[in-house]
């Protein structure tokens, strides 16, 4: 069976940084830089502009991820985009990057997985590759949280910001390198630690929503927190083992940047020292679905990923939905 590979990374963050300073002084929540650091990690985020919709970030981020790979869009058979905020309900955020770019040729659409889904969309494309459907992918993970968080409520709202990053896949030639592997989970009885309750079919938009705020993030961080540490490290651990490898022969690690706690928590379970992740939570927050592209890409760009590294790949978000890769870069 075919592999697939990884040949270009791009990612965009809008140009405004809001530091915790600023949520206070220009927001007006009460908080401090220390207790946010201290419980987090985040010292600051982006914030898109007004104008500035997911698929414009997501646009964005895949010029420089097909630049990169020297595919022009028109090549493309397929745009995956995992989001929780598409432009709108629908069309879905893949359509409207299609027709951004020119990518007439590509099947798209969107993949809702929360935090986690860059890694589902990671997941569509390599299966796509491997059996021979699609030979060039455009996997993106964009989201806009800042307009979907409470700006009321102090334990959300510091949390999130705004980004997208990219990824070109298409099929690998070298039988030792590519994606090995990808595994996907998913825990739906688990649906009410973080979510929004407001604005589906199920409680559609109307006073009794905005008086109680549900059209935003609610969260129960404890059980969020359990959670990921567990999960992840399992998945992690799946990977690895599925390909005959253990926590050691891992040279790099590729996380979803949720919570500094959580990302520590998980590396010592494991065994990798943290100076094997690349960590950029301190600087742009939790950007959900963007957070693997983007630190993929930050971590390539800097020259970090070399020939023949191992990386591992997870990701955590609402479902609750989680997964892992692995790949040989």
């Amino acid at each position: 069976m075919q592999r697939s590979r990884i040949v270009g990374t791009g990612s965009y963050l809008p140009a405004r940084k809001v530091t915790n300073d600023d949520l206070v002084k220009d927001f007006g929540i009460n908080t401090t830089d220390a207790w946010i650091r201290e419980r987090t990690g985040i010292g600051a985020r982006r914030v898109a502009a007004p104008n500035e919709a997911t698929s414009d970030m997501a646009t964005a981020a895949s010029r420089k991820a097909l630049e990169m790979a020297g595919i022009t869009p028109e090549e493309l058979d397929m745009i995956v985009v995992g989001t929780v905020t598409p432009d709108m309900p629908f069309p879905s955020a893949g359509a409207m990057v299609q027709a951004k770019l020119g990518a007439k040729n590509a099947v798209c659409f969107d993949i809702s997985a929360a935090c986690a889904g860059s890694i589902y969309a990671l997941s569509i494309a390599d299966n796509f590759i491997r059996s021979g459907q699609s030979k060039r992918v455009l996997v993106i993970g964009a989201d806009l949280l800042t307009r979907i968080c409470d700006w009321k409520d102090r334990a959300t709202c510091v949390l999130f910001g705004d980004a997208a990053g990219a990824m070109v896949v298409v099929p690998e030639t070298r039988p030792d390198r590519g994606i090995l592997s990808t595994h996907l989970y998913t825990d739906g009885t688990q649906w009410d630690i973080l979510n929004i309750p407001g604005g589906g079919s199920q409680r559609p938009f109307g006073p009794e929503v905005w008086e109680k705020r549900e059209q935003f993030i609610k969260m129960n961080g404890r059980e969020v927190y359990k959670t990921a540490v567990r999960v992840l490290e399992a998945a992690s651990r799946e990977a690895l083992q599925s390909n005959g490898y253990q926590p050691k022969d891992v040279d790099y690690v590729i996380a979803h940047q949720a919570n500094l706690r959580i990302l520590d928590a998980v590396m010592k379970r494991l065994e990798i020292p943290l100076e094997k992740c690349e960590v950029n939570i301190d600087e742009v927050g939790n950007t959900s679905s963007a957070s693997v592209p983007l630190t993929l890409d930050q971590a390539n760009r800097a020259g970090k990923l070399k020939d023949g590294d191992l990386i591992l790949m997870m990701a955590i978000g609402g479902g609750m939905a989680w997964g892992s890769g692995l790949l040989r870069w």
